[in-house]
C-alpha cells in the first residue's frame, strides 16, 4: 500500500510478524470452513490461501443498499475472495477458519495471504479480490486513487502496540521541539507522530526529521542517534528493557483508531452480495466470541498461522484491540470514528500519502453492522 504500515516492499504488516517472531530473541535476551485452512507459516511472495473478514464505521452515502434488521438476507451462492496480511488484528480469521465460524453463517470464503502491499492493492483494483483487510488511511488513500471499495467493518485498533519512545530528557510531545526524531516516513508511525505534534501546537518541521526504519528506530533512540523514536511492537519492547530510563511519552491509545485497521468489499460486489457480507461479519463476531472465551487457544491458532511459537506474541497481543461486533458499531454509528476518519485524511494528506481528493463520510457503510446488533 503505498501504503499500509510502510511505503515499500516486503508489506509492514509483514515486517511486522517477521519481526515479531525474529526480534524476540532479542527481546527475551533483554528481560534477562468452508474458507481455505488457516496457514502454518507466514507467506512467501507468491500469494496463498488463509482466512477472511471483519467491523463497520460511522455512517456514509457509500452504496448503502442493506436490508434491515428484519430482513437479513441468506448468503447468495458462491465463494468470496478476500485478500489478508499476516497481522495480529486480522487473526479472528484464522479462528473463523479454524472453528469454522465462515461454515456456520453458510459462507464459503478463500482469503489469500499477501506478502506486499502493492500486490493486495493491484488485487483489489483489479477484481482478483472481492475484499480486503487494511489499515484505515490506505483504504482513504485507495478509495482517493479511484479504487471502488467501501469500509463496512472496523477490525481493530493499536492502543500500546505503536507508541513514541523518548529518554530521560523528553518527558511530553512538547519536549520534542528542535529534537531529533527518528521514524519511519509514509507509515503508521509517520500518522502517529503529525498526530501527537498537531495535538500539542506543532507541525512536524516542530522537530528535526530523522528517516529511519522502524526496526531501527528504537535502536537509534537507545544509542543516543536521536532523542525520540516512532516504532512499534516488539521494538518498542526490546527499546524498553534494555534501558529502564526510557519510556513510553505517547501512545496509538491516545486517539483511538488513528492508528487501525478495516474490512473493505468492492462496490459492485457489495451490492450483489449482501447475504455474504452479513454471513461474513457474523463468521467475524463469532470468531470474536471464541477469542474472549477461549483467549489462550484463540491466541495459539494465531500465533500458529503466522509463524510463531506459543506466547511469543503476548506483548504485541497486548498491544492491539480486537473489536467485537457491538465495539465496532459503536464507534461506527456516533463512537467517533467518522471525525478518526477526518483527521487520518488530514493527516495523510499533509504527509503526502494521499495525494487526490476524497470524500470521507463517503467512505462508509453501516448498513450491514447495524442490521447485525441491536
Amino acid at each position: 500500500m503505498a501504503t499500509d504500515r510502510a511505503l515499500a516492499a516486503p508489506s509492514s504488516r509483514t515486517r511486522r510478524l517477521a519481526a515479531l517472531t525474529a526480534v524476540m530473541a532479542i527481546v527475551l535476551a533483554a528481560c534477562g470452513s468452508s474458507a481455505t485452512p488457516a496457514p502454518t507459516a507466514p507467506p512467501t511472495a507468491a500469494p496463498t490461501t488463509a482466512p477472511s473478514t471483519g467491523p463497520t464505521v460511522a455512517p456514509s452515502t457509500a452504496p448503502s443498499t442493506g436490508p434491515t434488521a428484519a430482513a437479513i438476507p441468506s448468503p447468495e451462492a458462491g465463494t468470496f475472495r478476500m485478500g489478508t496480511e499476516p497481522w495480529l488484528g486480522y487473526g479472528p480469521w484464522w479462528i473463523a477458519a479454524a472453528k469454522d465460524t465462515f461454515g456456520a453463517n453458510g459462507v464459503t470464503a478463500k482469503v489469500t495471504s499477501f506478502d506486499t502491499d502493492d500486490q493486495i492493492n493491484s488485487a483489489l483494483l483489479s477484481g482478483q479480490i472481492d475484499g480486503s483487510n487494511i489499515a484505515t488511511h490506505t483504504a482513504l488513500r485507495l478509495i482517493s486513487s479511484g479504487t471502488p471499495i467501501t469500509i463496512v467493518l472496523l477490525l481493530d485498533q493499536s492502543n500500546a502496540a505503536d507508541a513514541i519512545v523518548a529518554g530521560p530528557s523528553i518527558n511530553s510531545i512538547a519536549d520534542l521541539k528542535g529534537k531529533k526524531v527518528a521514524y519511519e516516513e509514509g507509515t503508521t508511525s509517520d500518522i502517529l507522530l503529525r498526530y501527537a505534534l498537531a495535538q500539542n501546537g506543532m507541525t512536524i518541521n516542530d522537530i528535526v526529521k530523522v528517516p529511519t526504519p522502524a526496526a531501527q528506530a528504537g535502536i537509534a533512540v537507545i544509542a543516543g542517534k536521536v532523542d525520540a523514536a516512532v516504532t512499534y511492537e516488539p521494538y518498542l519492547t526490546s527499546a524498553l528493557q534494555q534501558d529502564a530510563k526510557f519510556k513510553l511519552i505517547y501512545k496509538a491509545a491516545e486517539k483511538p483508531g488513528i492508528i487501525g485497521d478495516v474490512f473493505v468489499v468492492r462496490n459492485e460486489y457489495l451490492a450483489s452480495h449482501p447475504g455474504q457480507v452479513f454471513g461474513l461479519l457474523k463468521a467475524w463476531g463469532g470468531a470474536m466470541d471464541f477469542y474472549k472465551s477461549n483467549t489462550a487457544e484463540a491466541q495459539g491458532i494465531i500465533e500458529k498461522a503466522v509463524g510463531a511459537n506459543p506466547g511469543d506474541l503476548k506483548t504485541a497481543f497486548d498491544g492491539v484491540q480486537l473489536y467485537t461486533l457491538a465495539e465496532a458499531k459503536a464507534l461506527m454509528t456516533g463512537g467517533g470514528y467518522g471525525a478518526t476518519l477526518t483527521e487520518v485524511k488530514k493527516i495523510a494528506t499533509d504527509a503526502g500519502i494521499i495525494t487526490s481528493p476524497v470524500d470521507e463520510t463517503k467512505v462508509m457503510n453501516t448498513t450491514f453492522i447495524t442490521a447485525l446488533v441491536p
